[in-house]
């Protein structure tokens, strides 16, 4: 059975969440999704590979055409094999500015790259790394931050970035790090995590 999901001006996380709907109540063996930008091309396709669908994606025009064909059994939209580990805390840091505290801008930045500096210090109990409006910038080409965010995602931590962030701020193609991500990723991250501390 071929479902078809226009998903066109829908800002994130909506076309994520049409197209999980359209799973849980109609388990369709192939699913075809249309969107109109790249952040939600990105992450419909990363949701069917998590739910085991082979995805291929056709550019016509300005859409995108995201298919799906499932290939196996699929897994819960929170993706089990991501559960933490009960015997490791989990801690989520989620980033909403690229300056920390109110006053002097500059003082803050420089706070800001001592912070995700430091969060080493957590060991394997720093889990996931979030970036969301304003932080998102620290995430692109040209950022002071760059080299510690990839020290950090070599050393295992998952780096989340929010696409709609990217998108409003004409980011998206400069990212550089992470994972370009959804708000159902986001809320999904802070269920599983034993802690969530929000700069």
């Amino acid at each position: 059975m071929l479902k078809e999901l226009d998903c066109r001006g829908l800002a994130c996380p909506a076309p994520v969440l049409q197209t999980k709907q359209v799973l849980e109540k109609e388990n369709p063996d192939v699913i075809n999704v249309i969107v109109d930008n790249e952040a939600a091309r990105q992450n419909v396709t990363r949701f069917l590979e998590h739910q085991k669908f082979l995805v291929s994606v056709e550019k016509l025009g300005s859409d995108f055409h995201v298919s799906g064909q499932r290939t196996g059994e699929a897994t819960a939209p929170e993706k089990k094999a991501e559960e933490p580990d009960t015997a490791q805390k989990k801690i989520m840091v989620m980033v909403a500015t690229d300056s920390m505290g109110r006053g002097d801008d500059e003082l803050g930045a420089k706070l800001m790259v001592n912070f995700l500096k430091t969060l080493k210090e957590m060991g394997h109990e720093l889990w996931r790394l979030v970036f969301v409006n304003n932080g998102v910038k620290m995430t692109v080409e040209g950022s002071d931050v760059l080299p510690v965010l990839k020290d950090l995602e070599g050393d295992g931590v998952h780096i989340l970035v929010c696409g709609t962030c990217l998108n409003h701020f004409n980011l998206l193609e400069k990212k550089k790090v992470g994972e370009t991500t959804n708000m159902l990723d986001i809320v999904t991250a802070m269920q599983l995590a034993d802690s969530v501390i929000n700069i």
